[in-house]
C-alpha cells in the first residue's frame, strides 16, 4: 500500500504556526498542528528548527513529505518568517520570498494559490489575539533550482515553485493505489450525476470552478484517463467533459490514454500532424515540430495568426479537440462490455494562462448544461 503525505502548503503553514508560537511563548515547537480544512482533519507536522531573529521576528523550518509520490519537493525545506506588525487592516498578510514563483499572468503576484492562502489565514488567525497583526513570508531555499525541473513556466510561473493544491493530502498520483482512490470518487459522483468533468490536474480543477462548474461534478483523473473513461462508462455516466492543459490533453488525439511523460509522449508529432492536415506550410510545420514545448508551438501559431491574419490556432486546435472526442469514444467502445451506446465525450483545452483555446462541438453543448 502506497503511503500518502501532505501537500506543500501544509508544511508552509506548519512552519508559520511554529514561528508564531515562538513569538507568543518564546518556546520552540517540535510538532505543529495544522487544520487541513480540505479534508477536515488535523495534521501533526514535525518542525526541524525554530529561531527568534528579534523581539518581533521568528523563523521556523519544516520539511516536505509528500508520501510515496513522484514529487520533486520531497525532503525540501520550507521556511516561514513571521513578523509582528502594527499597520494595516489585515490580521495576516502573506508574502512570497525566495523560491516562491511569480505569476507572470497575475501582475507578478507570488504563486500562493487559494487553498494555501486559506490554510495559512485560518490556522494563523485562530492563534492571534484580537488586534494582533503579522506578516508571513514563505521561503523555499531550493525553489528556484527545483523550478527548472517542472512545467511551471508553461503556466506563467517563474523563478520558483507554486503553493498549489485544493487539498492538504498528497496522494501518489501514478500508482495503482491512487487509481483506486480516483475510481472510488468517480463511483460516488457517478451515482449522483449523469454528466461529469474530468480534470487531469489542479490547474483544470481550479479553472473549472472559476467558470462556474459545480465542484461536485469535477473528478480528478491525474494521468489515468483511459481507465477512468472506461469506469465512467461502466457506471452509466452519459456525458464526460474532458478539461485539461493542451500539452497534456492533446496526447489523447494520438491514442495515448495514460498521459504521464515517463510512459509516452507524442505532443509535437500530434500537433505537427494536425498542422500539416490543416495546410500549414512545411517551414512552419518544422518550427512547430521542433518547438521545445507544446506551449512554445502554440505561441508560434499565434504569432503566425497575428502577422498574417490567418486562423491557424483555431483550425489546428479545433481539429485536435474533435479528434480527442472521437478517439476517447473509440477507446471506451473498445473496452465496453455492452458494445452498445457509450459515454459521450467533449473536450476543452486551455493554455498556460488558463485561457481556453478551444472547445469541441460536444464540449460546447456540455458547458451549456454545466454552467
Amino acid at each position: 500500500m502506497s503511503r500518502s503525505g501532505y501537500t506543500l502548503p501544509v508544511f508552509a503553514c506548519a512552519a508559520a504556526v511554529a514561528a508564531l508560537h515562538w513569538l507568543n511563548d518564546r518556546k520552540p515547537l517540535s510538532i505543529a498542528s495544522v487544520d487541513l480544512i480540505e479534508p477536515a482533519q488535523i495534521a501533526e507536522i514535525p518542525i526541524e528548527q525554530v529561531a527568534g531573529l528579534s523581539e518581533n521576528t521568528a523563523l521556523a523550518i519544516a520539511r516536505s513529505d509528500p508520501g510515496d509520490n513522484l514529487d520533486l519537493t520531497k525532503d525540501t525545506p520550507i521556511w516561514a518568517l513571521v513578523e509582528w506588525r502594527e499597520q494595516g487592516d489585515d490580521a495576516v498578510i502573506i508574502k512570497g520570498g525566495e523560491g516562491i514563483g511569480r505569476q507572470l499572468n497575475a501582475d507578478d503576484k507570488p504563486a500562493i494559490y487559494a487553498y494555501a492562502q486559506r490554510l495559512l489565514q485560518e490556522n494563523l488567525q485562530r492563534i492571534l489575539a484580537p488586534g494582533e497583526k503579522i506578516t508571513v513570508t514563505i521561503i523555499l531555499p531550493e525553489g528556484r533550482s527545483l523550478a527548472v525541473r517542472t512545467s511551471n513556466s508553461a503556466f506563467g510561473v517563474v523563478e520558483g515553485l507554486s503553493l498549489l493544491g485544493t487539498t492538504g493530502i498528497s496522494q501518489p498520483l501514478s500508482t495503482p493505489d491512487q487509481l483506486a482512490v480516483f475510481r472510488a470518487e468517480l463511483q460516488n459522483k457517478a451515482s449522483r450525476f449523469e454528466t461529469l468533468v474530468f480534470c487531469i490536474g489542479e490547474n483544470g480543477l481550479d479553472l473549472a470552478r472559476k467558470l462556474g462548474i459545480n465542484p461536485e461534478q469535477l473528478v480528478k483523473t491525474a494521468n489515468w484517463l483511459g481507465p477512468m473513461l472506461v469506469e465512467a462508462d461502466v457506471l452509466g455516466v452519459k456525458e464526460i467533459l474532458l478539461f485539461g492543459y493542451h500539452g497534456k490533453l492533446m496526447k489523447l488525439a494520438g491514442g495515448i490514454f495514460h498521459t504521464h511523460h515517463y510512459l509516452a509522449d507524442g505532443r509535437r508529432e500530434i500537433l505537427a500532424a494536425h498542422c500539416a492536415i490543416a495546410g500549414l506550410k512545411s517551414p512552419d510545420i518544422q518550427v512547430v515540430f521542433n518547438s521545445a514545448t507544446a506551449e512554445a508551438a502554440l505561441i508560434y501559431l499565434k504569432s503566425l495568426d497575428a502577422s498574417t491574419g490567418s486562423d491557424w490556432v483555431n483550425q489546428v486546435y479545433s481539429a485536435i479537440a474533435e479528434t480527442i472526442d472521437v478517439r476517447s469514444q473509440e477507446y471506451i467502445q473498445s473496452h465496453s462490455e455492452s458494445g452498445t451506446k457509450v459515454t459521450v465525450c467533449g473536450s476543452i483545452l486551455f493554455d498556460r494562462d488558463r485561457k481556453i483555446i478551444v472547445k469541441s462541438k460536444t464540449a460546447g453543448l456540455l458547458m451549456g448544461k454545466l454552467c
